[in-house]
Formats: structure tokens, sequence, C-alpha cells
């Protein structure tokens, strides 16, 4: 099992779900945050007064998987978040060592393996 966690741009988060959508990934979190990588220093004018803006607005996206959906979540990912320009962002694919799923007690694959809706 892996967490795969992606950095990417704001603007890119709905190709990037559509994209995991498709590839049959499922159990996504998302957050804003901000940090700082390649791009350049923006500097901004804010009420009068220069600033320089050194972090930039980026989305987290986690996602847990098993071993077999580690490629395609990736490669999803990485189709649907390049622009091809400094800033688009990582991926990180981290080795998990125990997932449990509350409600059931299930754990590691079948706590990551969605879990069908009842209608």
């Amino acid at each position: 099992m892996k967490l795969i966690v992606a950095i990417i741009r704001p603007d890119k988060l709905n190709d990037v779900l559509k994209s995991l959508y498709k590839a049959e990934v499922r159990g996504v979190s998302v957050s804003h945050v901000r940090g700082h990588g390649g791009e350049t220093e923006n500097v901004e004018t804010y009420r009068g007064t220069t600033v320089k803006m050194e972090l930039q607005e980026k989305i987290r996206i986690e996602i847990g998987v098993s071993d077999h959906f580690v490629d395609p979540t990736v490669q999803s990912i990485l189709s649907a978040a390049k622009t091809g320009e400094v800033g688009d962002g990582k991926i990180f694919v981290i080795p998990v060592e125990s997932v449990y799923r509350i409600r059931t007690s299930e754990k590691d694959t079948a706590a990551v393996t969605p879990v069908a809706v009842k209608a």
C-alpha cells in the first residue's frame, strides 16, 4: 500500500479529479496549502505597498491506494496536472505500514478498497 501525495496548481484540480475518476481511483482528500518550489518570486502591490509574495497557493491531494493502483493514479495526475511550466508541482509516493477502516475495522488492502454504495 502507498500514500500518494500530489501538490498541484489550484486551476488543475478539476482536471485531476476527472482524470482520477476515469481511472477508477477513489478516496481522495484535498487541502488548500501554500508553498514555494521553483517558481520565481512574485512582487505585488497591496494597498500601495510593494510586497514580495514568496508562498504560492497550491492544492495538496492525498490518496491511499493498493500497490496495483499506484501507477494508474500517478499517471492520471501527471497527465491532468501538467502545463509544462515551472510550478506544476510534485507527486510523492510514500510506503504505508497499515491502514484501518474505522467503520468496519478492516485492515490494509480491504481498508483502501472502495466500498459499494447501497442505493
